[in-house]
């Protein structure tokens, strides 16, 4: 593996990381989309910056893209509180505008200048090696990597230094107000690392890319923990992987290194999404199952408690009685016989007094409503749940 190998996967392991701490805030306050809108929106910002300075390289670029990105975050939260449209409408009506005058300006005024929009939009890594920083004469390494470098310190800083005030204000804006934080100036400090960390890896990755890894890893992670450290923890983990992972794909398949980490987030995220233990699409069907099965006995033992005569509670009657498929019934029946609920003599169902106590229970459940009722009977009996 040679030195430009190693510097890549560095590089886009620390963009990784550096997007996945603002980016967890961002999905749990249900923000995901406005760094979308501030990845686009800061082109202005850079282009201004590169007329007043004529210098790519200048910090200036990245501060007036800062400040542009807080300025889009202002005009979104303006909009929005006019109760006249939601969030996502505010950014969809932001984020184009702003974008749309950086590209006006590049098209007018820097057309002879090797600044363009697929570059800002697409980002590649593959050259951020090239790009090397001289200090006093010693190559020192990628200028990007130092960059990203400085602002993850200043990231994770931040992070240990407001960690309460940020998870307060993130669960519950009234509590941090009423603790003497101000959740306004936390949310604007929020934004604004979110900027600088956008504007810092566009050289490197991105907007598209910058957009995946702030998203996918924080939304893979809130799959599977509900807490918030460990949601930190996988979603820098989840960064990371992709970041290395996409890279050899990329390598692999001599492919776009951006394109290739960002399938590898949505591989992941899939994954995740698909066999999460709690929240996964598939543990939450069989949940759903599990419910239905559950409710269908319920029913089935209540037929059998307020039906006394034998041909109500004939095996063969039953199915025809309550209106369910010869497999739903057997399921039922074939559950309420395992739990012990049930008797079948001559093929006539009787409930025991397991089944006689679970269902009294029951009915005083749907006459009362007390979910304590409910949670003593899943306790004492349910099904699924030893």
């Amino acid at each position: 593996m040679s030195n430009a190998q190693i510097e890549i996967q560095l590089i886009a392991s620390l963009v990784a990381i550096a997007c996945a701490i603002p980016g967890t805030f961002l999905v749990l306050r249900k923000m995901a989309m406005i760094s979308d809108a501030i990845s686009h929106s800061i082109l202005p910002g850079i282009v201004i910056g590169f007329f007043i300075t004529h210098d790519l390289n200048s910090p200036i670029l990245i501060l007036l893209a800062a400040l542009t990105g807080i300025i889009t975050v202002v005009l979104v939260e303006y909009i929005q509180k006019t109760g006249l449209v939601k969030e996502d409408t505010a950014i969809g009506l932001v984020f184009p505008a702003l974008f749309s005058i950086g590209v006006i300006l590049i098209a007018k005024n820097a057309n002879d200048v090797h600044l363009d929009v697929d570059a800002v939009l697409l980002g590649e890594l593959a050259f951020a090696p090239f790009d090397r920083l001289m200090i006093m004469g010693a190559d020192v390494g990628p200028k990007s990597l130092w960059i990203i470098s400085v602002v993850l310190t200043i990231t994770i800083l931040l992070l240990f230094a407001f960690f309460k005030e940020l998870k307060v204000s993130t669960f519950d804006a009234g509590l941090s107000a009423s603790l003497g934080f101000s959740p306004v100036l936390i949310h604007y400090g929020l934004m604004s690392v979110s900027s600088v960390t956008t504007v810092v890896a566009f050289d490197a990755v991105g907007a598209i890319l910058v957009v995946a890894l702030m998203i996918a890893p924080a939304a893979s992670a809130y799959l599977l923990t509900t807490d918030l450290k460990k949601m930190l923890g996988l979603s820098i983990i989840f960064g990371v992987f992709s970041a290395i992972s996409g890279y050899w794909l990329a390598h692999w398949l001599d492919a776009s290194i951006a394109g290739s980490i960002t399938t590898m987030l949505g591989l992941l995220f899939l994954s995740v999404y698909l066999f999460a233990p709690n929240k996964g699409l598939i543990s939450v069907m069989y949940r759903e199952k599990q419910q239905r099965t559950e409710v269908s006995l319920l029913t089935f033992l209540l037929h059998l408690k307020n039906h006394s005569d034998e041909n109500e509670r004939h095996v063969n009657h039953l199915n025809e009685h309550i209106n369910w498929q010869k497999v739903q019934s057997q399921t039922v029946l074939d559950l309420a016989l395992k739990n012990n609920m049930i008797l079948i003599d001559n093929n006539i169902v009787s409930l025991t007094q397991k089944g006689d106590e679970f269902t009294s229970k029951a009915i005083d459940y749907i006459i009362t409503n007390e979910d304590s009722q409910i949670e003593d009977m899943k306790d004492d009996f349910f099904l699924f749940r030893g």
